[in-house]
């Protein structure tokens, strides 16, 4: 399996996981941190890029501009808000909090939605969408 098609695969697993409601919100937060990651992967894969860990991800896209071109500051400063600021609170810290829960998937909606036009000239080839998300 391809890189990505490795990712594109984590990338649902995690989503199915954060959009399950039944998980409690700081796991719900971490696997849409996850997704996030696997989906900015697909992306870079895409382009032969491989970011490896997330820690890497905002150097490797200001390094390679191409890969999201003039999106490249939004996606990179959505993922590390979850990533530096929410994820942590949540996972480690004392806070369960509906409202970062929210902004999370604010963030994720962000993401996604650039990496779907990125992402729909491959899939329109094969006729089908595994990057649509409905809520």
């Amino acid at each position: 399996m391809s890189s990505f098609e490795v990712h594109k695969k984590k990338y649902g697993m995690f989503l199915n996981d954060a959009m399950n409601e039944q998980n409690s919100e700081p796991t719900r937060i971490e696997a849409f941190f996850e997704a996030m990651f696997h989906l900015i992967e697909t992306v870079a894969a895409k382009r032969r890029i491989h970011i490896n860990k997330h820690k890497l991800v905002r150097n490797v896209l200001e390094q390679d501009k191409n890969i999201f071109g003039d999106a490249t500051e939004k996606i990179w400063r959505a993922f590390q808000e979850i990533e530096n600021q929410i994820r942590p609170g949540q996972a480690y810290g004392g806070a369960i909090d509906g409202e970062a829960l929210e902004r999370t998937m604010e963030l994720v909606s962000t993401i996604q939605k650039i990496c779907q036009e990125l992402l729909e000239p491959i899939s329109r080839k094969r006729r089908k969408s595994p990057f649509r998300h409905t809520r």
